[in-house]
């Protein structure tokens, strides 16, 4: 029975064998994806800030401000789209919700990203725009790819509309979890005024028509688990300005608003475990499944080889039978003739 044993252990050898570069190389890139139907929230704060009070037009210090950051899977578009596009996509309609101390939106940046489901490169369909503009994006946006490299990469800025280097800084330890650290640096540039303003009356016509214009910088830095991509935290040091003030406000440079953004300590926990959990999920398929089963093909193949041995060493050797001399023939003598009688 050993030498049956011995093959089925070899033929589930190299079954094992077989699908771990299987896992790794073709199961991965399809299998690791984000789902259309996301839905996260991010809340981050600037405390202290500066902040423009659009009824008086002058600026003040306030004690915080607050960003509700959401991303929210469109699974309606995704499936339209991707008859189209002829690959998984996902559509997240994103909104970058902004209040001032006493709860009254300061602004609204509401964007349509749309990009492709394992790679999180950008998908150019119909409805992709930032605060109801038209743009096509370049590079990556909100999330890293899967197995991020120490690189730099393309990085899409709203504000700007434009995508810009993110520069790999360096790996570092993030409560407890080892991640890569990236750098984004937006130097001044002019960017549109949002749309939606705090105070009814005053538009983005009536502020471009006055001669004033928005600039905007910021440093955007992130912390980012690479196996899954995510970013474990986010912060910017932020700062717009409106220029050519001096006819209606007196000033020629106004503060709009400036504050260092920082995620808030319970969303900072809440994403920790998520990414952890998801991480999990992703090193099953890279890593620990692939790995596990070319250990399990070795040890196997060490069974089925030592079953092998031990029949060849057992098996019992026939006896061999000495072949015993023949007795010698006896010559036949010829009889004597017979004497017929008389």
């Amino acid at each position: 029975m050993r030498r049956p044993a011995s093959l089925v252990l070899l033929a589930l050898a190299v079954f094992c064998a077989a699908m771990a570069p299987f896992l790794r190389w073709y199961a991965f890139p399809r299998l690791a994806k984000i789902p259309p139907n996301q839905y996260q929230e991010t809340v981050l704060e600037a405390r202290p800030a500066t902040l423009l009070n659009y009824s008086t037009l002058q600026t003040e210090k306030v004690e915080k401000i607050t960003i509700i950051q959401t991303l929210k899977g469109n699974v309606e578009e995704s499936r339209r789209i991707e008859r189209d596009a002829g690959r998984d996509v996902v559509v997240w309609d994103a909104l970058a919700y902004v209040t001032g101390p006493d709860g009254k939106m300061v602004s609204q940046i509401p964007e349509r990203y749309i990009f492709d489901a394992h790679t999180q490169a950008p998908v150019h369909a119909t409805g992709e725009t930032v605060d109801g503009d038209p743009v096509r994006r370049e590079g990556i946006e909100f999330k890293f790819p899967f197995l991020t490299e120490k690189r730099d990469y393309q990085y899409f800025d709203a504000q700007t509309r434009t995508a810009a280097p993110i520069h790999y800084k360096g790996t570092r330890t993030f409560r407890g979890m080892e991640v890569y650290y990236f750098e984004q640096t937006i130097p001044w540039t002019k960017v549109a005024m949002p749309k939606a303003m705090p105070v009814k009356g005053i538009t983005p016509k009536l502020l471009a028509d006055s001669g004033l214009t928005r600039w905007y910088t910021t440093k955007r830095m992130f912390w980012i688990e690479p196996v899954t991509g995510a970013p474990v935290n986010g912060e910017e040091i932020h700062k717009e300005e409106l220029r050519n003030a001096k006819a209606l406000m007196g000033r020629d440079t106004l503060t709009v608003f400036e504050g260092h953004v920082k995620m808030r300590e319970d969303y900072l926990r809440s994403v920790g475990e998520l990414v952890s959990a998801n991480r999990l999920s992703v090193l099953m398929l890279v890593s620990y499944g692939p790995w596990s089963l070319t250990f399990l093909a070795l040890v196997l193949l060490a069974l089925s080889l030592w079953l092998e041995a031990r029949s060849r060493r057992a098996a019992p050797t026939a006896p061999v039978t000495p072949i015993t001399p023949a007795a010698p023939v006896t010559p036949i003598t010829p009889a004597a003739p017979v004497t017929p009688p008389v």
